[in-house]
């Protein structure tokens, strides 16, 4: 098998910021580029609090702003509800001073304590008490301002506040946008308004000039031909722009700041990037005159420098992958960066970039957790990710609840479905990518279609100003410049707050499904009070004992509720479009213009009066919209999401049969098999050593972070090659899912339970796996057209038969095929058939069907009247040639000879050939002749031989099944006829010829559907391989037969065990090949032996003599000297079976199945695909690779066998190889005694008491319908007699085989029940415990209906 690479983890890596030797484009203060080099300087923070009286004579501090008024321009005095009211005012000063305020609160004083590191504003700047309430009221009243400053050392770049303000919200008035809100009244007083405080916190910059990043470095440096590197990635790195900063000297450096990503290809694909960003040391070199000035390195007036300020530039180092391993890339990323800021080190950075990017696998099923020892002291651990059929995303629900909470995340969900235009906002830059992708993922199945931009960088803001809906983040500091936009709603993910324009109506999620909408609500709210409860600041996870032991208990209860959560939101998905699949409508015409509208795929206004006349506004909003839209034509044509659709039909299904307790309906599994799983070690670089095996000198240090050399890197590895799972181009795509595979286990496991069930059950697969082999079948035959008809026919057959099937990949295949072979009409009667079995097609199924007939040629429909006059011409005569038997049946009150009804079906027949063929075709003169015999006329001995073995491979029986016999029936003279060969035979060669006359010449449509019929009845007999040996034996060809049988031996108890028996014992799971014993239940795997015979050349023999038990017997003539090839497999289940041709066409495609290499290659399957293909009588082409294999190879050289020579397939019910040292079946003897042919068993001689007399008694009993005396009979005989090594066969299989021996199989049902009754009736006197000792209890009813299932019954 071929190998190729794994997913890579990491596709590049890049280092981003501004190149001292290269250009730099400036951004002006709304972040385009300029020609201009100052840039935006922000407000200063907020420093000092002070609350004055001015009612006592206090004025405004120097420095400080007075707040006078509300944002709704009410005053803002403090004290309004004070009886001696002292006109209390909040004032507050900026600079840089101090350090920044971070937070303000508010303290109700004996109600609570100050929390540490808070401080008080206890009195006025004028010595005066600061407290908000009466001041004659007790202290325990006393209310107090609070805030925190931040440390000395965290002065700058410090998320500190920026702006204060007060609210009067009984005056209409809400927090300003990007404010917070302190949730606790000012005003406790008798009077006044309810006043709160709020304030906005931004980061405290000095002065910085801004740019527009650059790519600095990256590797590798050639683009991955699957995925470019795109040139915007730099600015995505640092989206705020890089910058250029002076600070005071001796600051400490900020830490470094993680953020994330998303990229979108105009495919679709998503790929993440990870980046840190962090400060370095710039040169002053590099800036001119001016930057120095913007920067405040030079005094404004005599330019002189300012040495007590140091230059930094802001810089990123990024990892971009297809998949979003954040966390890891976090850690992955700050060690890079510690690295390249400690030293000196023995290895270069680059040596850790390319071990990380080369060795590290992606994880597997086969590995799933990979450790990665970074250094001796960091290391991260990799886990696979939880295996869904949703989307992977880069989506944090945990972090969507944790910011947002129910009731708003309910909101952000109602925006999303009627597309409005979202705006984000949050000083985090990861979160803001974590909860824009779980906003796109909550709404799945549909998917967001308009612009996506999770970290929008400041050169792509002119994307809020877009006239279609969006989603966009930005970083909060894009607001101390500019308000947003009137039509957007804005969510800032800090506070916990979503602003909405005042002239549009707010969102509520009560505009929400009444039942859908409150369940949502009530799970979100139980979820977040877990969220709260479990959820913790962030544990150390860098030792290893940490990795190893305790990683899965702290996280997995995480992981869980993170799959909750999202589970909650796809049950209300699942509630809102639930039944929407019935409302699709097909395409069952040649397409137009239209045909691809909505309004032609999809009956919406059945679907809106569907729906509760209270939630047509949210469905009629929800219809609108392009993502509804996208939804629908996703459903009806194929798409890469097919998986994930086919799995929400199946939520849709759940919730719709359990909505009324929806909390109980799981509709994803949770992951919980992390717990015992393998781990791979991934260690660090080596570090090299010198020739004497010292350690060589740490030469490499980094002063900033270099610019990566391409000549330090190291080579790939191939340790990440992985066998390849390669699928054939032309196989089809439409084979089972894994949902489907789980729906199909989960209904095998329920219907082995039930036993009318299982059997058919069963009978779903193997029709499954034959249309497995459809593809196959079809590619190998000439008439394509016809072997497509063959299929829909099994389809029909298969309704007929009320089989289960377990998916619909046999309609699926089917309906591909037709529209890869051009026929829309063929696939349109399969979808009526499909409709008709009570199947609602998946998506994957509708969406082949709508591409089979929307790519394919449709037939004209301008057909002259002159073909459908003939047609009903044709019609007319041949309905009147039939009412010719019945007009002399109704004079003669007899139906006539049989002789006279095949006369009167052969002038039909003719007639319809020759109306319906051109003036030059002609009907063969052999059609009108009758055929030879099937055998020469018998005696009354011969007769009677052969009626006694009617189960011998007598194919002129006019009993015969299958399309064999009825062609027989229909060449072959009645008995009454003298038996004499007619003057001319017809031959294999004028068959064929006739037959491509037929096909060539005869119009199809001008036919009746029955005439039709058995126009294709006939065709397909003369290329059947299991001709009548009648027609074969004229042709003089050589038939080489090959036996099989599915009898196996349970070694526990040394009993044969029998097909239907073994299906019984199967179980529901898919990897289990045991069976279990019927009469001990011990496991075992059942076998599958087959071997191949020559019976000699095709011609009539009488029956040999009758012989004795040593003397040997033959089957159909004689053997050949050489032994037969012979072949022993498992035995299969369809269930194990199918999942086994599964995996080989998904790894080597489905033109194995069409090799001659498949029979020495995969025995086991080949061998079950031919057992289970006999049984139910469907076509395949296997048997040629029989007679091709270098399997029959010695005995096609021995018998001087031609290409021509025919291979058939019998089926036998006992075993091939019996025991000669055990006595031989009662079946057997009867057949020597009547001078049967049968196969030769060299039977030693033995003492065994079944005598002729013993055997006519035992039919006699059987006969006359007291089948427990025979019993008795046969219990008695053998315990008197018993034998030395005991019976292999149970008592019922004994009277069963010796019924079938001698009466034929159609009273094997009939002895079914008599033996039933007969084991009730000696149950009574023998006891039900003692018959089953002694193997005499009938078959199960779970494995009779398997043989009745399975028909027709095997030969003996």
């Amino acid at each position: 098998m071929a190998e190729e690479k794994c997913p890579q983890l990491v596709d590049y890596f890049v280092v981003a910021g501004l190149d001292p030797a290269g250009s730099w484009r400036p951004l002006d203060e709304e972040g385009r580029a300029s020609s201009s080099g100052a840039g935006g300087r922000a407000v200063d923070p907020v420093t000092d609090l002070a609350v004055i009286a001015r009612g006592l004579g206090e004025e405004v501090p120097e420095g400080f702003t007075c707040i006078e008024r509300t944002p709704g321009g009410h005053p803002a005095e403090l004290s309004s509800g004070l009886l001696n009211n002292p006109h209390l005012y909040l004032c507050y000063r900026r600079g840089h001073a101090k350090p920044p305020i971070l937070d303000l609160g508010v303290l109700y004083e004996g109600k609570e304590v100050l929390k540490q590191g808070w401080y008080v504003v206890e009195t006025t700047p004028y010595s005066r008490s600061a407290s908000l309430s009466s001041g004659g009221g007790p202290a325990a009243h006393r209310v107090f301002l609070t805030y925190r400053r931040a440390l000395d050392s965290q002065g700058l770049h410090t998320l500190g506040v920026t702006d204060v303000s007060l609210l009067l919200p009984s005056r209409g008035e809400t927090a300003p946008h990007a404010f917070c809100r302190v949730d606790k009244n000012l005003n406790t007083g008798m009077f006044g308004p309810a006043m709160y405080l709020c304030y906005k916190r931004a980061v405290a910059k000095a002065n910085a000039l801004v740019y527009e990043a650059g790519l600095i470095s990256r590797y590798p440096e050639e683009d991955l031909e699957s995925f470019p590197l795109p040139e915007s990635v730099p600015v995505f790195c640092l989206p705020m722009g890089g910058t250029i900063e002076s600070w005071p000297i001796n600051t400490k450096y900020q830490l470094p700041v993680f953020s994330t990503f998303v990229l979108t290809s105009a495919s679709g694909d998503k790929v993440y990037g990870a980046a840190i960003q962090f400060y370095e040391a710039f040169p002053r070199a590099v800036l001119s005159e001016a930057q120095c000035l913007a920067l405040g390195l030079l005094s404004v007036v005599d330019r002189r420098p300012i040495t007590n300020r140091s230059l930094h530039v802001k810089k990123s180092v990024c990892v971009l992958s297809h998949w979003p391993f954040f966390s890891v890339f976090q850690k992955f990323l700050t060690f890079i960066y510690r690295y390249s800021i400690s030293g000196p080190h023995v290895l270069p950075l680059e040596k850790h970039i390319s071990s990380f990017m080369h060795n590290v696998p992606f994880p597997s099923p086969q590995r799933p957790r990979i450790l990665v020892q970074l250094s001796p002291y960091d290391n991260l651990l990799l886990c696979q990710p939880v295996s869904t059929p949703l989307p992977l995303s880069g989506a944090s629900f945990l972090k969507l609840l944790q910011n947002l909470g129910p009731e708003n995340a309910c909101i952000l969900l109602l925006a999303a479905l009627t597309e409005h235009k979202l705006l984000l906002h949050s000083l985090r830059p990861d979160v803001l990518t974590s909860v824009s992708e779980a906003l796109v993922s909550m709404t799945f199945p549909l998917r967001w279609p308009c612009p996506y931009i999770p970290l929008c960088p400041l050169q792509m803001a002119d994307v809020l100003l877009a006239p279609m809906p969006f989603i966009v983040g930005v970083h909060s500091s894009y607001f101390d410049q500019h308000d947003p936009p009137p039509d957007v709603v804005c969510v800032d993910l800090d506070t916990n707050t979503i602003f909405q324009t005042e002239d549009k109506k707010p969102l509520s999620w009560r505009s929400f499904p009444r039942k859908p909408g409150k369940i949502l609500f009530n799970s979100l709210t139980n979820l977040h009070k877990t969220l709260e409860q479990i959820c913790t600041p962030g544990q150390e996870e860098a030792t290893l004992e940490f990795l190893l032991t305790d990683y899965d208990q702290i996280y997995r209860r995480q992981k869980q509720l993170e799959l909750e959560i999202q589970e909650a939101f796809l049950h209300f998905m699942s509630a809102v479009l639930r039944g929407y699949r019935s409302f699709l409508l097909p395409i069952t015409q040649a397409p137009s213009d239209s045909t691809y509208d909505c309004s032609s795929l999809f009956n919406l206004q059945g679907f809106l009066k569907s729906r509760d006349r209270t939630q047509q506004k949210f469905y009629i909003q929800l219809t609108r919209t392009q993502m509804f839209t996208h939804f629908i034509e996703e459903c009806s044509f194929v798409s890469d999401g097919h998986v994930c659709l086919e799995f929400f039909d199946e939520c849709v299904q759940k919730v719709s049969v359990d909505v009324e307790r929806p909390e109980e309906v799981r509709l994803i599994d949770l992951d919980e098999s992390h717990g015992g799983e393998h781990t791979v070690f991934i260690m660090p670089p080596e570090e090299p050593q010198q020739a004497d095996g010292s350690e060589c000198p740490a030469l490499y240090s980094y002063e900033t972070f270099p610019v990566l050399r391409t000549e330090l890197f190291d080579r790939p590895q191939d340790q990440l090659r992985i066998p390849a799972n390669r699928s054939a181009p032309s196989s089809p795509a439409p084979r089972r899912t894994k949902q489907e595979i789980k729906v199909a286990q989960k209904r095998a496991q329920k219907y082995s339970t039930v036993p009318d069930m299982w059997s058919k059950c069963l009978l779903g697969h193997c029709y499954g796996l034959w249309f497995l082999y459809l593809p196959t079948f079809v590619r190998a035959e000439g008439a394509k057209v016809r072997a497509l008809h063959t299929a829909y026919d099994v389809l029909k057959h298969m309704e007929n038969c009320k089989v289960v099937l377990p998916d619909e990949v046999c309609y699926r295949i089917l309906m591909q095929l037709c529209g890869q072979y051009g026929q829309p009409v063929l696939a349109v009667r399969v979808l009526l058939e499909m409709k008709k079995a009570g199947v609602t097609p998946n998506t994957i199924t509708w969406a082949y069907y709508n591409k089979a007939v929307l790519e394919s040629k449709w037939p004209s429909t301008n057909q002259g009247g002159r073909l459908r006059w003939a047609k009903l011409r044709n019609v007319l005569l041949a309905v009147a040639q039939f009412r010719q038997p019945i007009k002399r049946q109704q004079k003669s009150n007899s139906l006539g000879s049989e002789a006279g009804q095949q006369d009167v079906i052969r002038k039909c027949w003719a007639l319809l050939l020759v109306e319906n063929m051109d003036n030059e075709a002609r009907i063969p003169e052999t059609f009108t002749r009758s055929p030879c015999r099937s055998g020469a006329s018998r005696g009354p001995s011969g007769g009677r031989a052969r009626n006694l073995d009617e189960n011998s491979n007598n194919v002129a029986s006019p009993t015969r099944g299958g399309l064999a016999g009825k062609l027989q029936q229909l060449l072959t003279p009645t008995r009454h006829r003298s038996s004499r060969y007619p003057s001319r035979r017809v031959k294999l060669q004028d068959w064929r010829s006739y037959s491509n006359t037929i096909i060539y010449q005869l119009p199809f449509r001008a036919m009746s559907s029955y005439f039709c019929n058995l126009f294709r009845l006939l065709v397909a007999m003369t290329t059947d391989p299991a001709l009548p040996s009648s027609l074969l034996r004229c042709h003089g060809a050589r038939l080489l037969q090959v036996q099989m049988s599915s009898c196996s031996l349970c070694r526990t108890c040394n009993s044969l065990v029998y097909d239907e028996d073994i299906m019984a014992g199967w179980t529901s799971d898919d990897s289990n090949l045991n069976s279990s014993c019927p009469f001990c239940s011990a496991s075992f795997v059942p076998f599958l032996s087959a071997e191949v015979r020559d019976p000699g050349p095709l011609k009539e023999e009488a029956a040999p003599p009758g012989g004795s038990e040593d003397s040997p017997q033959h089957c159909n003539g004689g053997s050949s000297a050489s032994q037969p090839p012979q072949v022993t497999v498992a035995y299969l289940s369809p269930l194990v079976l199918r999942k086994e041709l599964e995996s080989l066409l998904e790894n080597e495609g489905d033109g194995v199945l069409g090799q001659a290499q498949l029979l020495e290659s995969h025995s086991i399957l080949f061998w079950n695909l031919l057992w289970y293909f006999q049984r139910l009588g469907l076509p395949s082409h296997l048997l040629q690779l029989v007679r091709a294999s270098a399997w029959v190879a010695p005995l096609a050289r021995t018998l001087s066998l031609s290409d021509s020579a025919v291979v058939r397939v019998r089926l036998l019910w006992d075993t091939l190889s019996p025991d000669i040292e055990h006595w031989p079946p009662l079946y057997i003897l009867w057949r020597i005694h009547s001078g049967a042919s049968m196969r030769s068993y060299s039977w030693r001689r033995h003492n065994h008491p079944f005598s002729l007399s013993f055997l006519e008694e035992v039919l006699r009993w059987v006969g006359m319908n007291e089948v427990h005396k025979a019993v008795t009979l046969f219990l008695d005989t053998v315990s008197k007699h018993p034998s030395p090594r005991g019976l292999q066969r149970s008592v019922y299989r004994e009277m069963l085989f010796l019924t079938l021996a001698a009466m034929g199989k159609d009273h094997v049902a009939a002895f079914d029940k008599k033996y039933k009754v007969a084991f009730n009736r000696l149950t009574g006197t023998l006891g039900r415990q003692e018959l089953n000792r002694r193997r005499a209890q009938p078959p199960s009813a779970k494995a009779v209906d398997c043989r009745r299932s399975f028909q027709p019954t095997l030969e003996c």
